[in-house]
């Protein structure tokens, strides 16, 4: 998967799942930029990223909700590389809770950001990437936007919005030559999952096939993969990387 000569842009880069796919693209031979809320720890992870692979990583303090905002960052990275050839779609939070006791303002916050930022973040890159007839677009959704999951009404929403914006885009997108796909991870070894009690975790385990939880490479390995010329005629699509746990 050689990714020489191509720039990726990577939301919500600063750690965890988007840290790998940064550098996992990097390796590959990408130039990055790596976006999130929070400048500090993106400087940091951007001036890491560029020490461990030799290649280019912009900084950018983005929050997908707000569109001038990514319009901006898009802005950015066109003056400084020229050209943007990939789009990660990462950034996302979440705000657990029963449907019924679930706040209007944790609804509110998770559609936006995760659905409505990858929106944004579609939308401020299509006119470059139209303009030059070829790209890539990679949003990361979840198991739970096709299976749902109790305690996870707004997240779930917010991913299975993520999935049908997948498919509408890449319907839209297609003639120019700009692939769009998902891709859906399970349970992935990150900070959120080491604080589980072992007790959860073993019983996590025994949903999945393969008996193990995942590794955040194994998420970025995925994206490199639908961002190369390999995946070329590969479009609309949603990859689940979850040791089997969801087979649909």
């Amino acid at each position: 998967m050689d990714l020489k000569e191509k720039v990726a842009l990577v939301t919500g880069g600063a750690q965890g799942i988007g840290e790998a796919i940064a550098r996992e693209l990097a390796n590959q031979g990408a130039d990055l930029a790596v976006a999130d809320v929070n400048l500090e720890k993106v400087e940091a992870t951007a001036k890491m990223l560029a020490a461990e692979t030799g290649k280019q990583v912009l900084p950018l303090k983005m929050d997908v909700s707000n569109f001038a905002e990514v319009e901006e960052g898009i802005k950015k990275i066109i003056d400084k590389y020229s050209h943007l050839d990939i789009l990660v779609n990462n950034a996302g939070v979440t705000r657990d809770g029963l449907l019924m006791r679930m706040s209007e303002q944790d609804w509110d916050l998770v559609l936006t950001i995760n659905l409505k930022g990858t929106f944004n973040c579609i939308k401020a890159v299509t006119r470059s990437m139209m303009k030059q007839r070829k790209g890539r677009i990679v949003n990361i959704a979840s198991v739970v936007g096709l299976t749902g999951n109790a305690g996870q009404a707004n997240y779930s929403a917010s991913k299975a919005g993520v999935i049908g914006l997948t498919k509408t885009a890449a319907k839209e997108l297609a003639a120019r030559n700009i692939t769009v796909n998902a891709i859906a991870p399970g349970f992935i070894k990150t900070k959120m999952t080491e604080a589980l009690s072992d007790e959860v975790k073993d019983n996590l385990k025994k949903l999945i096939p393969l008996g193990s939880l995942g590794e955040a490479e194994d998420v970025a390995r995925a994206v490199a993969f639908l961002a190369s010329d390999e995946a070329a005629y590969i479009t609309g699509q949603v990859l689940a990387v979850d040791g089997g746990m969801v087979m649909h």
